[in-house]
């Protein structure tokens, strides 16, 4: 005699349920965190020197030298511009006409103005240029003794 044995439909899904099981479990847990390290950049910190702008005015070619910058800041056409060199002359023919230190510390076309109008184009230094010249003179003449004191030795 042959007995066949069937289940139900609860005792199948009991089954089914429990084979299923792991795998469902394994899609619910906790992923796995990575860890990742930042690392912050290194940092140095320097020391840094601010210098304030120093402009000598050229009245005869409106040019201005900052000697900190070692640049030329004058007008081309509308617009100021600054260059390593002055515009349509010579550093040596710039450097030997009448020149005035500027007392501003800033940019010079925001006081061009009034440099035009305290110093015109045909300006010429009076007493300034020829106190400079003797204290130049002066200076020479310390180097000098200083110079036959060392060849005496």
């Amino acid at each position: 005699m042959i007995t066949k044995t069937f289940l139900s439909a609860n005792q199948v899904g009991l089954v089914l349920g429990a084979a299923l099981l792991p795998l469902l479990l394994g899609c619910v847990a906790e992923p796995r965190r990575s860890r990742v390290r930042v690392y912050a950049p290194s940092v140095s910190v320097q020391d840094a020197v601010i210098m304030e702008d120093d402009y000598v005015y050229y009245p005869g070619y409106e040019v201005y030298y900052s000697s900190n910058r070692r640049q030329y800041v004058y007008r081309d056409g509308r617009y100021w511009v600054t260059r390593p060199a002055p515009p349509r002359v010579s550093v040596d023919v710039l450097f030997a006409s009448p020149s005035v230190r500027a007392e501003f510390h800033d940019s010079p076309e925001q006081h061009h103005h009034d440099m035009l109008r305290r110093y015109p184009r045909n300006w010429k230094s009076s007493d300034d240029r020829h106190e400079h010249r003797e204290d130049r003179k002066a200076d020479r003449k310390d180097d000098r003794k200083g110079d036959r004191h060392d060849d005496n030795n």
